[in-house]
């Protein structure tokens, strides 16, 4: 029985960031496949209870910081903790993974990845049509085409939907891997799933 995994991701998070390489890896090694689903979490983080940055607690800001240093250390992936771009918004980026995925590009999952690296490791802003464009393109699309789809109407509604399915299968934060009728909410968490997709 082929085995599946939903990927609710967004460039805007660093823990997302931190996971992707080795969630790739795992699905590569039972030969899973990944439905790669962008979400909004500025829709999400309203009806779950979460607080985008900005608005929460100085002390929680501040162990955040700690806690992604200790697992950029622990994983030695290269993360910038305050990166020179982060307050870029990431709906454009968002439309171009969603804009790869509606029209059958095997490399949506791939492109989820550069965009990531763009931010939280390469200091670029994802928010810049230029550099979409470029990061589109090393990842094999035709930067041109995917940036026009990105601007329809129907890749708005299919990241709508990404966003309402997230909602809906009780998604609250960023990555969160679902298998089968279980959420693994973090890249701390997926050795759970390396175990699930063991099974």
């Amino acid at each position: 029985m082929s085995k599946t995994v939903d990927y609710f991701t967004t460039p805007l998070s660093p823990w997302t960031y931190l996971g992707h390489d080795r969630f790739v890896a795992i699905v590569a090694r039972h030969g899973a496949s990944v439905r790669v689903l962008p979400m909004d979490l500025g829709k999400v983080f309203p009806v779950s209870g979460g607080l985008p940055l900005a608005k929460r607690a100085p002390q929680r800001q501040a162990y955040r910081l700690v806690e992604l240093a200790r697992w950029r250390d622990h994983l030695g992936v290269p993360l910038n903790l305050q990166p020179k771009f982060g307050a870029s918004p990431a709906d454009a980026a968002l439309r171009r993974i969603v804009a790869a995925k509606e029209s059958g590009e095997p490399d949506a999952l791939a492109l989820a990845g550069a965009l990531l690296r763009a931010r939280w490791a390469e200091e670029r802003d994802i928010a810049d049509a230029a550099t979409l464009a470029a990061i589109v393109h090393a990842c094999g699309l035709d930067p041109d085409r995917i940036a026009a789809r990105a601007e329809s109407p129907e890749v708005q509604a299919a990241f709508d939907a990404c966003t309402q399915e997230a909602i809906d299968r009780q998604v609250f934060g960023a990555p969160t891997y679902a298998y089968g009728d279980a959420l693994y909410w973090g890249q701390d968490r997926l050795d759970f799933l390396d175990r699930a997709l063991a099974q």
